[in-house]
């Protein structure tokens, strides 16, 4: 499978992400969010995933749709033609509208998120970040080693899980276990956080000065060319909504 994400820079991908997310976020309307969702599923399988697999990873998205366009189909603007109306809830055609392009909309941020950022190394996107963005190194590095852990999590749930079933309180109501579990999580972190801050400041990471890099971070003219493309998506989607007369600035 076709992978163009393989070969760009993990600083291509932020960037690739604010040029598409950023203007949707000014508008409310069904056709720049329907076109901008329409290039996303488009370009899936040339970022090395399926339309399954993008529908597969983002879930959280899909549940979260639902939930912003029903608050917004009952407690949006009340215009035109009244549904149904009870306290403060009033479904009306404004409301609908709204509801339609939150759900969308929410769609169409969320699924370029999930797409853009999967499988990013973390040390090469450090590297970009210090390199290329010149963002504070110490905060970089520490940011990287703190993404670097978060693979333990699983590893850690699962062994507190059987030391707990070993003393036989394992099975003892779920929300208790899970409060516990999740105490004692919070304690390893810490824990392994203290002792990796205190390594890596014995092998000179916290010092100030000029600092080298092991891999040199570069952007190159495949990168040029997603971000480009990165921004014609977002301006052909706020140019059809707007040529179709859909275009609604956001709070209007």
């Amino acid at each position: 499978m076709i992978n163009v994400l393989r070969t760009i820079n993990p600083v291509t991908r932020i960037l690739g992400l604010a040029l598409v997310t950023t203007p949707l976020l000014i508008s409310v309307d069904i056709v720049s969010a329907a076109v901008a969702l329409g290039f996303t599923f488009l370009v899936a399988p040339i970022c090395g995933m399926s339309w399954w697999a993008l529908i597969r990873r983002g879930w959280p998205v899909f549940l979260a749709a639902p939930i912003a366009a029903i608050s917004m189909a009952l407690y949006g603007r009340p215009e035109g033609k009244v549904y149904a109306e009870f306290l403060f809830a009033h479904v009306t055609d404004n409301s609908l509208n709204l509801a339609a392009a939150i759900f969308l909309r929410v769609l169409a941020v969320g699924l370029p998120v999930m797409l853009l950022t999967a499988k990013m190394d973390p040390t090469d996107l450090g590297d970009g970040l210090a390199q290329i963005l010149k963002l504070p190194e110490r905060f970089v590095i520490g940011a990287v080693a703190g993404a670097r852990l978060t693979g333990l999590f699983r590893r850690d749930w699962d062994s507190l899980a059987r030391a707990r079933r070993a003393r036989g309180v394992g099975d003892s109501g779920r929300i208790k276990r899970l409060a516990t579990m999740s105490f004692g999580l919070l304690v390893l972190s810490l824990r392994r956080g203290g002792t990796l801050a205190t390594a890596m400041e014995t092998r000179g990471f916290g010092r100030y000065g000029k600092r080298t890099w092991a891999r040199e971070s570069q952007l190159h003219g495949i990168d040029a060319l997603v971000l480009l493309s990165c921004a014609a998506i977002s301006a052909t989607a706020i140019a059809v909504a707007v040529y179709t007369g859909h275009f609604r600035f956001l709070g209007a």
